[in-house]
């Protein structure tokens, strides 16, 4: 989909760099989400006081309840894991977030996106595997007696190709339906404010979409944690 204008691109091309913006919008504004997330950590965290303000109860109170409805699903044994999970959840919904700016491209909308954060999801989930069932961690794949092995192996390796397919396309289809929705909105009734109401609902979108991803990476990490039946 070519956008008729993108900020960062034409900075790119202002610049000389026009080719690879024009080929990879998605890596650039993926640099802008990464930009905005390390800048606005390192202010909050330099905020930080004994005695809270409104602004850190408000975010504490989030990030609180983002990590007990992890814990109730992994145990406590999970929460280590909470971090990688939250930092998932708030990077694919600014990438959401940010294509409601006109002349932003959100990186989601782009299937190298989506598939790379799957592709993490999904080695992490082996990691953990590995991590808390060492070598007997192929137990998974196999079956509960050794004669299902030749049925329940491909079973087992299609399903967690599938994982990847799912995160993947499913965000990737989301964000870029709603983009073209948008596009074809502004191209056709911009003057008239009729874009408004779709970008209100892409609010929601935006969220629904991250916590989707984030609950299923959830799902796949306490199932890595889990003992092979």
């Amino acid at each position: 989909m070519e956008h008729p204008y993108l900020f960062l691109v034409k900075l790119f091309e202002a610049i000389g760099l026009g080719h690879f913006a024009h080929a990879y919008p998605h890596v650039i504004y993926s640099w802008l989400v990464m930009a905005l997330l390390i800048i606005g950590g390192a202010f909050a965290a330099k905020g930080i006081s004994m005695i809270p303000s409104k602004g850190q109860n408000f975010f504490e109170i989030i990030v609180s309840g983002i990590e007990e409805f992890m814990v109730e699903i992994t145990g406590d044994e999970g929460r280590w894991l909470f971090p990688l999970v939250a930092t998932i959840f708030i990077y694919i919904f600014i990438c959401n977030l940010i294509g409601l700016v006109p002349g932003f491209f959100p990186p989601t909308a782009s299937l190298n996106t989506t598939l790379s954060c799957a592709l993490v999801v999904v080695i992490f989930t082996h990691v953990i595997g590995i991590k808390y069932h060492g070598a007997g961690y192929i137990k998974h794949f196999l079956g509960p007696v050794w004669w299902m092995i030749p049925i329940i192996l491909p079973i087992e390796l299609i399903g967690h190709l599938a994982r990847i397919l799912s995160l993947s396309f499913r965000l990737f289809g989301n964000m870029m339906g709603h983009e073209l929705v948008l596009t074809i909105l502004f191209a056709l009734a911009g003057a008239f404010f009729a874009p408004l109401p779709i970008m209100a609902l892409g609010i929601f979108v935006a969220l629904v979409q991250a916590f989707v991803f984030f609950l299923l990476s959830i799902m796949y990490f306490s199932g890595a944690m889990e003992h092979a039946h």
